[in-house]
């Protein structure tokens, strides 16, 4: 990493003085919620997302980067750069009304733990002004868990999982900074647009002396189905051919892409999910509206990321600007029928979104298992599980003045989201802290990305490891074992021929499988995952 940051001092000590922060950029770091990976136009999508597809035709795609398959933990990764049970993040983080675990093991605590720094930590002590708007989800219960005071100078939007977007409340409701806020009266308000002209005021209010740190976490489009009519609209009708078909589609856009590789094949259809045909008229007309609610969430992310942009244009700062995108978890299948969650009624009710959770879907209407599977193609499975449909990501990097990579190209190396921290260090100047505010921080692990940003050769990880509510998952270099913790069981893919993971060659390779297992076990023991509380994988 040291090299690194030699030669990006020396490149961007050449470099024009662009906007805000001269020669180090603004940097703004973009999540969407539940997406999968195939849901925008550059991955393949039917969904217009002119605004992101924009990014990737001027920056970097790649095509095999991993999340932690659920929200909190890969929230927690993402800002640490560590692993999230080193972070207390080993699962979701507590709802308002439920308690710590007690006697919860260090990686199971629900909430950010102070062994750790947030990337907003590291760049403020670098002199980087750190704002924040949109979904939290790393510690409810207390103040002292929250953005404010995990580094971030401004803050607005929901501490929560998930809430209404159009009437935010109670529990589940907005703040600003540390302050909660009332329910929205404008009958106009809806999240993903207010997250968007919050991130843009806390730029333009920006005193221009220091560059920025901007994380801009969506709640879109994670459950419940909540978008405008008029956006709905535009797409009522589009999918009443079904997710077979959808998923077909889709893969023949993704081969032409060039994202995935013929050999693989497309993963059969979930086994959550029926046959389109085997539908009711009734049940397909109501899941075409489910999805055309989903594709509307997308879309209108998607629209306010074009505002972003553009003010970022219309100031001078786009250009040194580094620019990140990317999804927390594959595509969400909650409650695992294919009939989606939640009654009828309940989609854009404003009061009827946010309760949420596997056993309450009638506050959080859900599109289904067919969809989430349709979302994921090519891969099997879905958020919560560490099949490829579960932890594979769209990753979109853009910044024209630092990055030497011819635009529009695309990466297979493999990444995994602890690597953004040490990027962000690399690319910004900041140190890395051993101690701060008297604690002392685990050491990063993980590698930059800016050699890969610069256009150099930058060799893969040989070893990637997951475990989530008791199963996991390790990479060696193209080989992945995956099982669950209680029954003992793994399956063994080769990813570079089979990333839909549909031939299982753990009977034919025992000795890989034994020295996956122990390698895994050795990582869980010495990363705060073991050992642990189990819980249900969906709870």
């Amino acid at each position: 990493m040291r090299k690194s940051l030699l030669f990006v001092f020396a490149l961007l000590a050449a470099l024009p003085l662009t906007g805000a922060g001269a020669d180090r950029p603004n940097i703004v770091l973009i999540m969407a919620d539940d997406m999968g990976w195939s849901d925008i136009g550059c991955y393949g999508g039917e969904i217009p997302t002119p605004n992101i597809d924009s990014l990737a035709s001027q920056g970097l795609r790649f095509t095999s980067f991993y999340n932690t398959a659920r929200c909190s933990p890969t929230r927690a990764a993402l800002l640490t750069g560590l692993y999230q049970h080193q972070a207390g993040m080993g699962i979701l983080a507590g709802p308002p009304n439920k308690p710590m675990p007690e006697g919860a093991s260090p990686g199971y605590v629900r909430r950010l733990n102070r062994d750790c720094v947030t990337i907003a930590e590291v760049l403020g002590q670098a002199g980087y002004a750190t704002y924040m708007t949109g979904k939290w989800h790393l510690g409810y219960h207390q103040s002292d868990w929250w953005p404010c005071q995990r580094g971030f100078d401004r803050f607005y939007g929901i501490v929560t999982g998930a809430s209404s977007y159009f009437k935010p409340r109670g529990d589940r409701g907005l703040y600003l900074d540390n302050t909660p806020l009332p329910e929205p009266e404008d009958p106009d308000y809806y999240t993903t647009d207010a997250f968007a002209s919050e991130a843009i005021r806390f730029i333009r209010e920006h005193d221009g002396e220091n560059p920025f740190f901007l994380y801009l976490a969506f709640n879109a489009p994670h459950w419940p189905l909540h978008a405008r009519e008029e956006d709905v609209a535009r797409f009522v009708g589009r999918y009443r051919s079904g997710w077979d078909q959808l998923r077909a589609e889709r893969w023949q856009r993704q081969l032409e892409m060039g994202l995935v590789s013929p050999s693989w094949g497309l993963s059969q259809r979930d086994d959550g999910a029926r046959a389109w045909t085997a539908l009711s008229e009734q049940d397909r007309e109501n899941l075409d509206y489910r999805m055309s609610v989903y594709a509307a969430q997308v879309h209108r992310m998607d629209w306010n990321i074009g505002r972003v942009v553009d003010y970022l244009r219309e100031q001078g700062q786009l250009d040194n600007t580094l620019i990140i995108f990317l999804s927390d978890n594959g595509a969400c299948a909650e409650p695992y029928t294919d009939l989606g969650g939640g009654n009828m009624s309940a989609i854009n009710d404003p009061y009827a979104g946010g309760a949420g959770g596997r056993n309450n879907m009638d506050g959080g209407s859900s599109y289904g298992t067919g969809w989430a599977n349709a979302s994921n193609t090519p891969f099997r499975r879905y958020k919560a599980r560490l099949f490829e449909g579960g932890i594979s990501t769209p990753l979109i990097i853009r910044w024209p003045e630092g990055m030497k990579t011819e635009a529009g190209s695309l990466s297979p190396l493999h990444g995994y989201l602890t690597d953004i921290m040490p990027t962000l260090i690399d690319v910004s100047g900041a140190t890395y802290p051993e101690t701060y505010q008297g604690h002392t921080i685990k050491p990063l692990y993980s590698r930059s990305l800016l050699p890969t940003l610069l256009g150099e050769d930058q060799p893969g990880p040989e070893w990637m490891f997951w475990e989530h509510y008791g199963e996991r998952a390790v990479r060696k270099g193209d080989w992945k074992a995956i099982g669950r913790l209680d029954s003992g069981e793994w399956e063994l893919y080769n990813l570079a021929n089979d990333r839909t993971e549909m031939i299982n060659l753990a009977g034919e390779h025992p000795g890989m499988v034994k020295e996956m297992e122990e390698k895994w076990t050795g990582w869980a023991k010495t990363h705060d995952v073991l050992p642990k509380i189990l819980e249900t994988p969906n709870q």
